[in-house]
């Protein structure tokens, strides 16, 4: 525990040091560091898709390092410091955990989801859709979104209902395009398509994204392969 403890006092007093003496550092405001954050988390997720130990522990640091560094700028300001951050959060873990912090029994990690989502509605969310984060991907919120109403009990009763709707959907779009419906109808229908097969994936226990993206690396590898063989155009 003291390694640890050591390990982030260093980065907070090298942070200082940073924001003091290093004009780069020293310009950094919350906009300018929000892409960069995306950035670093994306390579993390990269890192993890790869299974990459060493790669998980770099960027693991990274983003660690724009945590302290949002703290720095808000703590110079007098709003927060990274202990206001800290101790909320395990604040919040603490309540949202009574089955640890408190009395309740909870049988199953179904229960303890299910349970945290109304904890979270006490607190003064209004919809359970509401921790749901606008700019995340797509299909990342589409899984989240249907994660969330799932522990409500909007949920379907069966695997067999989930694929009906996709084929419903499948047959909904095709139809826009055998009649020539307008692009707009078209794109409403293809969403659909996606959105049922994310359920679908999400109640079979299969992660869309995850599944995605390993094929967008299994193309990547194949397409390179073949641009590697293919013959090379005569010079002139």
């Amino acid at each position: 525990m003291l390694q640890k403890l050591e390990a982030f006092a260093r980065l907070l007093k090298i942070m200082d040091e940073l924001r003091e003496q290093c004009p780069w550092d020293r310009k950094q405001t919350f906009q300018s560091l929000r892409n960069l954050t995306i950035e670093e988390t994306y390579e993390l997720a990269d890192a993890i898709i790869d299974e990459d130990l060493p790669g998980i522990k770099e960027e693991i640091g990274d983003l660690m390092l724009h945590m302290v560094f949002y703290a720095k700028i808000a703590s110079e300001s007098g709003a927060w410091d990274i202990a206001d951050a800290l101790h909320a959060v395990c604040d919040k873990l603490i309540k949202r955990h009574p089955h640890i912090y408190g009395d309740l029994v909870v049988n199953s990690e179904e229960e303890v989801k299910k349970n945290w989502e109304q904890l979270k509605l006490q607190e003064g969310k209004k919809s359970v859709l509401s921790g749901v984060p606008r700019s995340l991907p797509a299909m990342v919120k589409a899984y989240r979104m249907q994660e969330k109403t799932k522990q409500v009990g909007f949920e379907w009763e069966n695997s067999e209902q989930v694929w009906e709707k996709v084929e419903e959907e499948m047959a909904e779009f095709r139809e826009t395009l055998q009649l020539n419906m307008s692009q707009e109808k078209r794109e409403e229908e293809f969403g659909d398509v996606l959105f049922s097969l994310v359920n679908y994936a999400r109640f079979v226990g299969i992660d869309p994204e995850t599944a995605l993206e390993r094929v967008n690396q299994k193309f990547k590898r194949r397409f390179e392969y073949i641009e590697a063989k293919a013959p090379k155009p005569c010079a002139r």
